[in-house]
């Protein structure tokens, strides 16, 4: 059977592309349509002994259905696990399903404009199609009770649990957020994240302890915390600064006996 189809081929490159100049594109197909309505469609069929042309109109014309209103969407299809964060990975890009998935395996239909996941022939998640390397589609409804919560921590809420906390831990939140607020929120959540591990009242030691030293940022605290600096005897004031960061190191111009030498000329 394939070589009876393929025979059709033949007969075109042999039959009628011989001898002919195609001026072009339209030419060519106003050619090729003369051929078939006339030498090719009328001659007699070397399998069916019937001319093609009257097969066509008696026979297969009324078995013909309709081309579909929309063109078929061409998909590419992959398998992919589900990650711990509830998201699946395809082309570099992350894609939120429910999160009773996690750990399963689930076939994605990427196309180009949509990522569908499936479980078996179930629909679960439908997503915009990304086409940056690392970016993420998340939909909050797929995310455990937990996370969604989490997500919700807005700064009010931040600066709220941090006065519960302490004056420390509220001023150090209150500097988080004096610039950049949504750029910062992560590091506040950290921040008052670190009391589930290491208790208030630690916390509260740490974000006192890194205000001393200017440096009212979430890894401060943390490494407070890490080391247990948080449990030494507060400092009032930062140690003060050596000597050759106060003009009188060993290679360095006293800048005091300078400025009395200009003074006094």
């Amino acid at each position: 059977m394939k070589g009876r189809v393929e025979s059709g081929v033949k007969y075109v490159r042999k039959s009628f592309l011989p001898l002919r100049d195609f001026r072009s594109l339209s030419n060519g197909n106003h050619q090729l349509t003369e051929w078939v309505m006339g030498q090719a469609g009328n001659r007699i069929h070397g399998t069916t002994r019937q001319r093609p042309l009257t097969q066509f109109v008696e026979t297969e014309r009324y078995l013909l259905k309709p081309l579909p209103d929309r063109p078929p969407e061409l998909a590419v299809w992959t398998k992919a696990k589900v990650h711990a964060d509830c998201h699946v990975q395809a082309d570099y890009a992350y894609y939120s399903v429910p999160y009773e998935l996690v750990s399963q395996s689930l076939w994605l239909r990427l196309c180009e404009t949509t990522v569908r996941c499936f479980r078996d022939h179930e629909l679960v998640a439908v997503h915009p199609r990304l086409h940056r390397p690392g970016q993420r589609s998340t939909v909050d409804e797929h995310l455990p009770p937990e996370a969604v919560a989490y997500k919700m921590q807005t700064p009010q809420w931040c600066l709220s649990r941090a006065e519960q906390i302490g004056p420390g831990c509220h001023e150090l939140i209150e500097t988080l957020f004096a610039h950049r607020v949504l750029d910062n929120l992560r590091a506040a959540q950290g921040v008052i994240g670190l009391s589930r591990k290491y208790g208030s009242t630690r916390l509260e030691a740490a974000c006192l302890r890194a205000l001393v030293h200017d440096s009212a940022l979430y890894r401060t605290v943390k490494t407070i915390l890490d080391k247990g600096l948080d449990q030494q005897e507060p400092e009032a004031t930062p140690p003060p600064l050596q000597a050759p960061y106060t003009g009188h190191g060993r290679f360095c111009r006293n800048t005091a006996d300078l400025f009395n030498f200009t003074s006094s000329n």
